[in-house]
């Protein structure tokens, strides 16, 4: 029986570039967002037939529920939940608003684990082998100056996908994360809160970091629901954080430092 993947996020980004891949190898997709054009946009970059949309506030646990049993009638199965959808605030942390931090929270920490909630009797059922890849960051690898509440939050899916990946081995459900650096996706294109027009991505060109394409990304994704590794890291930017962040913290520090002065 042909395979299936459900993908948060799947209007844009990353999420886009998973499913044409997953898509292009023979998978069936299942997206999930809140925005309904841009998942057209992706259908429409798909094998005719191969993917359906299926609209998806992450923050509620019960469009949650409801929406896996529905693409799981459609497929017939889900091998793969894809924990993607995320947003992005930077700057200070007093520059952030309260709504800008519960908002952080909730969509990039509370949506992963309704996620995993509502995934886990679907991939039970298609143990062994299936899945649970959650998106987290080289953000959190080491807190980043500027990026303090979002780092927080990949932090916190970091350690949800290694405490599910021991509770649901007894399951026969692999449970990974993905830690990429930056990615020129529409993420990046708004500013950094509210406080500042300067959008994102200036930012990131400021502090001479450099982009990986979303392709890469999504050949990670592949690579991590076929393979072993607890987290796959994703780009120059990344390899390079993981290593000084475990031997030389005080560069990781004067990195963190860099970029709140961009």
């Amino acid at each position: 029986m042909t395979k299936a993947i459900f993908i948060t996020g799947g209007a844009s980004g990353i999420g886009r570039a998973v499913a044409r891949l997953f898509a292009a190898r023979g998978w069936r997709v299942g997206l999930g967002d809140v925005d309904a054009a841009g998942m057209a946009e992706t259908l429409a970059g798909l094998p005719a037939g191969a993917g359906s949309a299926h609209p998806l506030d992450v923050r509620d646990r019960t469009q949650w529920d409801a929406t896996l049993a529905t693409f799981a009638d459609l497929a017939g199965r889900i091998d793969v939940v894809f924990n993607n959808a995320g947003i992005a605030y930077g700057g200070p942390l007093l520059d952030h608003s309260d709504e800008e931090i519960d908002r952080l929270i909730a969509v990039n920490f509370r949506g992963v684990l309704h996620g995993a909630r509502a995934a886990h009797a679907h991939l039970k059922r298609t143990a062994p082998g299936s899945c649970l890849l959650n998106t987290a960051s080289a953000a959190a690898l080491y807190g980043t100056g500027g990026l303090s509440v979002y780092s927080a939050t990949k932090f916190a899916v970091r350690a949800v996908t290694e405490a599910l990946d021991c509770e649901w081995e007894a399951d026969g459900i692999m449970v990974r994360s993905l830690m990429p650096s930056f990615i020129d996706t529409p993420l990046l294109a708004g500013p950094a809160n509210a406080t500042t027009n300067r959008a994102k991505r200036d930012a990131v060109v400021a502090a001479g970091l450099e982009f990986t394409p979303v392709e890469v990304v999504a050949e990670a994704a592949w690579a991590a629901v076929h393979g072993k590794q607890l987290h796959t890291l994703v780009g120059k930017t990344a390899r390079k954080l993981a290593f000084v962040a475990k031997w030389a913290p005080g560069l990781a520090r004067q990195r963190g430092k860099r970029i709140v002065g961009s």
